[in-house]
């Protein structure tokens, strides 16, 4: 991206809350031990308050991206080797942080023959057999929309299953790199199919109309997606592309309720909802 884009100036409603000092510093000294989280690399405004709050969303397989979206911080390139004891040191992380609910999500790995598929797998089982009283949410890359390999990550019961169309149909080619949106949503009824409850997430701002934001919400219904978080697309840097429009926090209570009304379970909705923003199993 340009240096010389539009910048849009952020509206005095997006303001993000300071952190509690000592919870914050105990999860920033956990994440230490050869972790990586999206709150960090993809420069989450909420990361304070999470932090905070003893919660955060592990990265597994590295911080290096195969792909550049034009929207993410995310690092881009030719990734590290996986660590083959990311499994174990994700899973003592989580009982030194005390975590009752765990959010895992990934870089993409399209450099891998299964996409990284068989170590998430890996990592879900043996949170599940150190931790078995803790849930767990997956946020998995598209994988291609290959059933072998949802089945993968099905097969071993995680809590929620999520994957995020991030925009709308006609935006997807410019913002995500490869990524094709029919793809994402194949991606999301297969795991319906497989006895999944299943989230996603959509950011807006980058020039979608409220029209095209109800078609996608209507679309992800369609494949019987349980959760969805609404959020204010906030651009990173001035290298990335550039916000088009801030919507107020009276918008996101009119696409909450639309989305509740289309027969969602759980919506999040507000200017800086992410897709692991106040995240619980749904009852």
């Amino acid at each position: 991206m340009s240096d010389h884009l539009p910048y849009l100036p952020k509206p005095s409603w997006l303001k993000v809350k300071l952190p509690r000092a000592e919870e914050y510093q105990k999860v920033k000294k956990t994440m230490q031990h050869e972790l990586h989280t999206i709150c960090e690399s993809g420069m989450c405004p909420n990361l304070a308050e999470c932090w905070s709050m003893k919660t955060a969303t592990f990265m597994i397989l590295g911080n290096i991206c195969t792909r550049n979206c034009s929207f993410c911080a995310v690092k881009h390139g030719k990734p590290n080797a996986i660590n083959p004891y990311e499994p174990a040191i994700l899973s003592a992380a989580v009982g030194e942080l005390g975590l009752r609910h765990l959010v895992i999500t990934s870089v993409t790995r399209d450099d891998l023959p299964d996409h990284g598929a068989g170590h998430w797998a890996e990592c879900i089982r043996r949170i599940h057999r150190d931790h078995p009283n803790v849930t767990i949410e997956v946020l998995v890359p598209d994988f291609h929309a290959r059933k072998d390999l949802i089945e993968l990550i099905t097969r071993e019961k995680p809590d929620i299953y999520g994957h995020n169309l991030e925009t709308v149909s006609r935006l997807t080619p410019i913002i995500r790199s490869i990524a094709r949106f029919e793809v994402s949503l194949d991606n999301l009824r297969m795991a319906k199919s497989l006895g999944m409850t299943t989230k996603s997430g959509i950011m807006i701002g980058l020039g979608e109309s409220i029209d095209e934001i109800k078609e996608t919400l209507s679309d992800l219904r369609h494949v019987g997606c349980d959760i969805v978080t609404i959020g204010q697309y906030l651009q990173p840097t001035r290298h990335h592309y550039p916000v088009q429009r801030y919507y107020t926090p009276e918008e996101f209570e009119i696409l909450h309720d639309f989305a509740l009304n289309l027969g969602f379970k759980h919506v999040e909705s507000g200017p800086l909802v992410r897709s692991s923003y106040h995240s619980k199993p749904i009852t």
